[in-house]
Formats: structure tokens, sequence, C-alpha cells
């Protein structure tokens, strides 16, 4: 650091004035992206529908006559819940005695109820289960996962197949192709007895097998072991 000083003819002198020479290489240019980094990332679309579900699960609770806490919900009370939600349904679920009935694509309007479809209900149960223990609650009490509420949506499955006329199929996973090995030993057919199928001489399958040149191939697969009784020219 200089001082400097700033004088005129009379002599006169100035306060001293501090300078700094800072070489432009070793100044940092300020960025947003290490502030940027420490911002958490926006919830996903899964995980902000699994909260707004819970907020209005927790509402109905509340609204609930008499009230109804968390801890004393049931099974019956997750039923009681999911029919409340039929009254925002948006599929029309053909009665018994609609014309209608069973027909995928019905030609004209009716007046059948409109109600939740199953697969919106069986999503909901899984998104609040997985709420239930986020919040504390333990699995062997989660009343999500009663056995009674697995038997409602069940109702409502098949309940919804036959009234619109579409089946819901389970979808099987594929598996992937599994690779079998092939072993193969060819005997000297010199001795003893071979398990296997027999050669007419040895009585059929577990035979013994004592001829000549016969020899013995066995295959390996993935599941069975195949033996085959073979002759070689002498």
């Amino acid at each position: 650091m200089d001082l400097t000083t700033s004088g005129g003819g009379s002599g006169a002198t100035s306060e001293p004035r501090p300078t700094t020479d800072v070489p432009s290489s070793s100044i940092v240019p300020v960025t947003t992206e290490a502030a940027g980094s420490s911002v958490a990332a926006p919830p996903s679309r899964y995980e902000s529908q699994k909260r707004r579900d819970w907020n209005t699960f927790l509402q109905y609770l509340k609204n609930h006559k008499p009230p109804l806490t968390l801890a004393r919900c049931s099974g019956a009370h997750v039923i009681e819940f999911l029919k409340y939600l039929d009254q925002f349904g948006k599929t029309k679920v053909h009665l018994s005695g609609c014309t209608y009935f069973g027909h995928p694509n019905p030609p004209a309007p009716c007046a059948c109820p409109l109600k939740q479809a199953w697969g919106s209900l069986d999503a909901l149960i899984g998104r609040l289960r997985a709420a239930y223990e986020e919040n504390g609650g333990r699995p062997e009490s989660n009343p999500f996962g009663a056995r009674a509420v697995r038997i409602y949506l069940r109702e409502v499955r098949e309940g919804q197949a036959k009234a619109r006329g579409i089946p819901y199929e389970k979808k099987k996973r594929k598996r992937p192709p599994t690779t079998s090995t092939a072993i193969v030993q060819v005997g000297d057919g010199s001795s003893g007895s071979g398990s296997g199928i027999g050669d007419g001489s040895g009585g059929g399958v577990g035979g013994s097998s004592s001829d000549a040149g016969g020899g013995i191939v066995t295959v390996a697969g993935s599941s069975s072991t195949l033996v085959v009784p073979t002759t070689t020219s002498q």
C-alpha cells in the first residue's frame, strides 16, 4: 500500500490517501451456482399429490361427526372416506337395471350415477398408506392396509368391470428367458448298469444295459435330464 500526497506551490500537504494495487487475476467473480445448489429441488408430481391426498384425509377426519383422530381411525373409516369421494367421481357406473349395463360404449346417456374409478381409488390408497407411515404411523396399525379395505377395493373393481363391460386384467411381468446348458457325456459301455431308458433287453426305464459299444448320452437342461442310449460302430 502506498501513501500519496498532493501539494501546491505553497508546500501544503493533504492527508495520506491509501491506494491498493490488486492483480486482476486474483479477483474471483461471484456466481449464483453455489447459492442455487443449496436450494431443495421441487417435489415430484407423486409427492405433491400424496401431500394433497393426506391433507384431504386429515380434513375429512376433522369434519367427521363426531370428529375422529388419526389414532382412532380404522379400516371402516377409510371405506367411508372412499364412499364419500364418489360424489366427486367422473366415471359412469351403470346400475343393474340400466339398459346399458355391461355395455362398454353406450350409445346414449343415462341417469346412472358417477363414481370414482377403481383405478383412482386403488392409487389413492397406495399414496395414503405411504403417507401414514411417513408421518409416524406404525405399519402394523396402518388403516389403509387393512383387510377390509382390500376386500372393498376388490368388490369395487369387480362391480365396475361388470357394470361398464370393461374387464380389469392384472398385467403379468415378463420373465427374462432362461438359458440352458447341454452337457454330453459318452460312456464306453464296457461295464455296469446305466440308469435311464432301456434298449429292450434292460426292461425299460431304469434297466441295466451291458451291450458292448452301447454308450449313454446325458443331456442336462435347466429343469430335467434326458438319458438316451446310443450305439457306436465296432
